[in-house]
């Protein structure tokens, strides 16, 4: 879908330059307007300015990437989602909102609901096209009809209860008709799941062109769908009287359903088996690698351990792998400095140039820890793992050897081995295996080694931990323009089991269909089956905790934790889960990195500071002004 990218900023002034506000809905231009959708090309890029709109993950200072616990930055890098998670939010000036415009250096993002007036435009307008067949039109505007879908999804993410806007308003309407009032919860998923159904008649069932990928077909609107209703069943939006009793508009009407409904998880379970099936019959598949390995990896590759860090690496970052539904086809380009992968990606020492490789994205403590052991287990479940002494060095066993140097003088954390295989492929440490710039790394980090710390540089891994996940192996970081760009996942299939293995666990408890949801997603990931290693009362802690509702609920958990990691989605799963009080009130901690012998960097310390205000931050605030302005618009509670 490159060629969307083309024509987007000339639209923008005609379709909305008039609107200061965000629903002042009708442009004064209207005459501009119809010339808009007189022939097709001009329609055309009117489509390409909806899709537009979507949120950008893949840059440092749009993404919500940093957004939670996983990630954070030296305190002269700070990113606005770390800004945010600091407790630096504010209602004069919401960081990473979707409410207003927020456009600043390396981040431009337009008002949502700038977005769902430019899709209600093309909507109202697409059918005067002359050049268009009906089934033309009427596949445009279904793609459109979902986009609108998305954008109140993506706001009722952030604040709940929100306007619902299905319609521009007329050029004569009052003030009062313009003073929107919030929906509540309820009646705002049913419109967004309705809109979602409107549009699935009339989209194609998967979109395959080469030129058109990322253009919705019914393959990503049924996935994004069973998100939806997955969030909708979830503890903040369904029965949530702990927070939200007395959450009402100014006409007294309540805006959250504070009784439980166990039907919204019958809900979500339907439409996220709805959505795999419809997946898997067009060509959807867990992924695995099938290109050339590298000749440093060529005799490696046979072993399994090896192969698996292929299938997870790659899963993220090959262009239009057959695992992604939904990726966005407008990624940052290469040439632009605010690649969330250049903060990620290792400086190279033997590079004359390190331009776009700015290795100061560091995953946290909290997130190592988080990982499996090799069993597919918890670390602190697995009898079998030296929990008690993680910390502790140890030297590499054979068992370990493709994932860190094995040398007669080099010691590493047990927490650093007999891990799975997505910690390996994720997580970049002092002493283990990296492979990128199209190499394979040795990593030494301490301060002063090659991939430490220099001197005092602010261009450093603050945690002591690199992200490899979202780096290309074979991005360079000479200059922005060798960095491989890829399409952002918005959604992937292992994600739609997860969504089935919860939402069946939610309403029917433990099952062997739970297990084989997960399972599909722990097979890729090259770990054993969980009804397996939970039975097995010589390898686990807790056994049967599978069996269990509460205890299988905890294991989708950090599944869907782990499996996800670093895609933006944490923030709104540890939120919809009411956890944050658990995950974000804690300091994020890392290795002491200014050290420069062993038992100095292996000191773990407090690196960077969390802030979450229970019930306020489960919200996002409505900019002040918009509340003054609209005398109909509640704010959020606690703002």
């Amino acid at each position: 879908m490159k060629p969307f990218k083309i024509f987007l900023y000339s639209l923008p002034i005609i379709i909305f330059s008039a609107c200061a506000d965000y629903l002042d809905v009708v442009p004064d231009k209207t005459q501009e307007v119809d010339l808009l959708f007189q022939r097709k090309d001009a329609a055309y890029n009117a489509l390409a300015t909806c899709y537009h709109f979507l949120p950008q993950q893949d840059g440092v200072y749009s993404t919500y990437v940093f957004a939670s616990d996983e990630l954070t930055t030296p305190l002269a890098k700070e990113t606005p989602g770390v800004e945010m998670m600091r407790g630096k939010q504010n209602a004069d000036d919401p960081i990473l909102g979707y409410w207003n415009d927020t456009i600043s250096t390396g981040y431009t993002q337009y008002s949502l609901w700038k977005a769902i007036r430019v899709c209600n435009t093309f909507i109202g307008n697409i059918d005067k096209v002359n050049d268009m067949t009906d089934d033309e039109k009427q596949t445009w505007k279904s793609e459109v009809i979902f986009l609108k879908a998305y954008y109140h999804f993506l706001l009722f993410c952030q604040y709940g209860p929100i306007p619902i806007v299905d319609d521009n308003l007329a050029v004569d309407a009052t003030t009062e008709e313009v003073r929107v009032k919030r929906a509540p919860v309820d009646e705002v998923v049913d419109y967004i799941v309705s809109t979602i159904d409107k549009a699935i008649e009339h989209l194609p069932v998967r979109v395959t062109r080469t030129n058109d990928l990322g253009r919705i077909d019914q393959v990503i609107a049924y996935a994004i769908k069973s998100r939806v209703l997955l969030y909708a069943a979830s503890p903040l939006f369904n029965g949530n009287s702990e927070y939200y009793e007395n959450f009402k508009d100014k006409d007294g009407q309540k805006l959250f359903n504070t009784v439980y409904d166990k039907e919204k998880w019958k809900k979500a379970l339907d439409a996220s088996e709805v959505a795999i099936k419809i997946a898997t019959e067009n060509g959807v598949e867990m992924y695995t690698y099938k290109s050339v390995v590298p000749a440093f990896d060529s005799i490696d590759y046979k072993q399994d351990e090896v192969r698996v860090l292929y299938d997870y690496r790659y899963m993220f970052t090959e262009k239009w792998n057959t695992e992604l539904i939904w990726g966005n086809s407008n990624p940052i380009d290469n040439g632009d400095w605010w690649m969330l992968q250049a903060g990620a990606l290792p400086k190279s020492p033997s590079s004359s140039s390190n331009e776009a490789a700015w290795q100061w994205v560091s995953p946290s403590m909290q997130a190592v820890e988080m990982y499996y052991t090799k069993n597919g287990l918890p670390i602190d479940e697995d009898l079998t793992y030296k929990y008690s002494t993680r910390y502790s060095l140890s030297k590499v066993p054979d068992a370990d050897k493709y994932h860190a140097t094995q040398s007669s003088s080099v010691m590493v954390p047990n927490l650093h081995l007999s891990r799975e295989p997505r910690f390996y492929a994720s997580i970049g440490f002092d002493r283990g295996i990296y492979r990128t710039w199209g190499e394979k790394w040795n990593l030494q980090m301490k301060k002063g080694e090659t991939h430490g710390r220099q001197a005092n540089s602010n261009d450093y891994a603050v945690t002591g931990y690199l992200l490899k996940k979202i780096c290309h192996p074979n991005s360079t970081g000479e200059n922005y323009n060798k960095l491989v760009v890829y399409e952002w996942p918005i959604i992937r299939l292992a994600e739609l089991y997860l969504n089935y293995a919860e939402a069946y666990n939610e309403y029917y408890g433990p099952g062997q269909k739970v297990y084989d949801a997960l399972n599909v997603v722990r097979s890729r990931a090259g770990i054993p089956n969980v009804e397996t290693v939970w039975s097995d009362a010589a390898l686990v802690r807790d056994v049967n905790k599978h069996l269990e509702q509460s205890g299988l609920r905890e294991i989708i958990q950090q599944e869907r934790e782990i499996e996800l990691a670093f895609e933006g989605q944490r923030n709104n799963d540890i939120r919809r889960w009411k956890k944050a009080n658990q995950y974000f009130n804690q300091p994020i901690r890392g290795w002491s990195v200014d050290g420069t012998s062993t038992n100095a960097f292996y000191k773990v310390i407090d690196v960077s500071q969390r802030s979450f205000i229970t019930p306020r931050d489960y919200l996002m605030p409505i900019k002040t002004y918009e509340i003054v302005k609209n005398s109909n618009l509640v704010q959020n509670p606690g703002w």
